[in-house]
Parts: structure tokens; C-alpha cells; sequence
């Protein structure tokens, strides 16, 4: 049944604005569980193709730059409640982006080219049209992350110093809307998050340990990675996401340790993380 045509299944009929990554999938997943039928506006240039085959009521594909599409589609499909779930790379938004006239409007308004900007002004001309954004993890509220040891090993000294190193370098970071991640080795700020993604970060942590070759004796190469929330974050949109890939990241980076903002982080593959980091001797903190 079409949502337009019946006042009862607009109450049950949900928007999936989707990027890439397993968090929209999981999102899917979890809105059909609850009776809703899922209208699906896929993000072209980050979407998987496997989001056609979720049992969405219908999946339309659309280009980043395409507001005013998405605001039509929503309005044709009866939505006026959805989710923003999955990442878009901040280079697609700040690059490849081909704005139509909404949104070209848009970022002539805005006085910081940030993601938090840019997010925000979105989701409020989606309100101003009678569509509202809900909080991305408010169906999967049993993949955020819970507080303390999430791990077999608990953190050393040393790791736990750097976790305390770390989020304070972190905060100051994400205040500015810059990145969410810091990498640590003994105190010492081996690469910061900018727009490249966390699991860069870490990438681009272990190379530089790794080209420091003999001469970093004096440094312990084990790295610690501090993903947190921002300081004022919106949950409705950029929510930190830890996913499989990351442990493995941090496995051949040579990162030993993960702190996490409890309640605020979301582990897409749920308990499977926390046995990977285990097979690893990772060890995962959130506080």
C-alpha cells in the first residue's frame, strides 16, 4: 500500500536517507522488524547495491547533491519521520558533491563549510519541509557501546595513560568539528583525523611507525586509538561507528588498545568486535 493513500500507514512508513558502511542495512533491518515500511533514498556514490535486497518498500538512488530529489521523493512516498544512517566521506561532501539549487542555496548560507554545519542545515530544511530527522542509533539502541572493559585484557599503565592523553587531545579536536580520532603511542600524538576517516587515521598512525624504523627506541610502538563523540553531538547524524574492519586496521597498524565513548558509539557488528579484539589482544575501554 502506498503511504500517500492511507493516513494509517503513513504512521508506520519510514525514510532511510543511506550511506555507505552496514550501519543503514542494520537500520533496515531493525525498522522492518518494528512494522515499519522503509523508503529507502540511497546515497548513489556511497550506498552498497546490497540495500535493494533489505525488503525496503521501495529504494530510490540519488546523487549527494540532490536535495530538492530527496525532499520530493520523501513528500511523493508519504515519509515525514527519517534517518540518516551510514558515513559519507567528508571529501565526497567538500568534492564531489554537484549541488542542485536548494542545496547550492544552502551552502551559500553557511558560515562554516564544516559536516556539522552543512548536516545541520540539511536536517532543518527537511524539518521545514515536514520531514524529521530522528536519532540515527534510535533503533539499535543495543549496539551502543557500554561502559568499562569490554575485553578480556584490561588497558596497562601506559595504555591507560595514553587513553587519558588522547581524549583530552581528542576533545579539543572535535570541538572544532575536525576529526573524532586520535592516534597515541607513550603520550605522543602520532596522527589526528581530519577528513580522511578513522580507519585511515590508524592506517596512516602505523606507517609512521613503521618508517621510523630502529631509531624509535625510545618511542613503545604500540599506538592507542581514541574515538570519541563531539562535544555537543547530534544523534541524529555522524554518529562515531566502530565496525570489524577498524580492529583489523588497528591489528596491522600495530594499535593495542580502543577507547570509546560509552552510549555514544555504535559497534555495527556488534559482539563480534569485542572477540576480534580479543583474538588480538586488543583491548577495548569505553567510559
Amino acid at each position: 500500500m502506498h503511504a500517500a493513500n492511507s493516513k494509517e500507514s503513513s504512521g508506520k512508513r519510514l525514510g532511510l536517507i543511506a550511506g555507505n558502511g552496514r550501519f543503514p542495512l542494520l537500520v533496515l533491518d531493525a525498522a522492518r522488524t518494528r512494522g515499519f515500511e522503509v523508503v529507502v533514498a540511497a546515497i548513489k556514490e556511497e550506498a552498497a547495491a546490497e540495500i535493494g535486497s533489505h525488503g525496503a518498500a521501495s529504494v530510490h538512488w540519488l546523487s549527494l547533491g540532490e536535495l530538492s530529489k530527496l525532499i520530493e521523493t520523501f513528500k511523493r512516498e508519504g515519509v515525514t519521520r527519517a534517518i540518516m544512517a551510514g558515513q559519507v566521506k567528508h571529501k565526497q561532501i567538500f568534492s564531489s558533491i554537484k549541488p542542485d539549487w536548494r542545496l547550492a542555496k544552502l551552502l551559500l548560507s553557511l558560515r562554516s563549510r564544516n559536516t556539522d554545519a552543512l548536516l545541520g542545515a540539511i536536517a532543518k530544511v527537511l524539518g521545514d519541509e515536514g520531514i524529521a530527522l530522528q536519532n540515527s542509533t534510535s533503533l539499535l539502541e543495543p549496539l551502543l557501546v557500554r561502559g568499562g572493559v569490554l575485553t578480556e585484557r584490561t588497558p596497562t599503565d601506559q595504555e591507560q595513560e595514553d587513553i587519558t592523553y588522547g581524549r583530552a587531545v581528542a576533545r579539543h579536536l572535535a570541538e572544532f568539528d575536525i576529526g573524532q580520532t586520535v592516534v597515541v603511542a607513550e603520550n605522543s600524538c602520532v596522527a589526528l583525523e581530519a577528513m580522511e576517516g578513522t580507519d585511515a587515521t590508524i592506517e596512516r598512525a602505523g606507517q609512521i611507525m613503521s618508517s621510523l624504523g630502529d631509531s624509535a627506541s625510545t618511542l613503545r610502538r604500540e599506538l592507542t586509538v581514541v574515538k570519541i563523540s563531539k562535544p555537543q553531538q547530534d544523534m541524529r547524524f555522524d554518529v562515531p561507528v566502530v565496525g570489524m574492519k577498524t580492529i583489523q586496521v588497528m591489528h596491522r597498524a600495530g594499535a593495542t588498545c580502543l577507547a570509546v565513548d560509552a552510549g555514544k558509539c555504535l559497534f555495527v557488528d556488534g559482539e563480534d568486535i569485542i572477540a576480534a579484539a580479543n583474538d588480538h589482544r586488543i583491548t577495548i575501554v569505553a567510559a
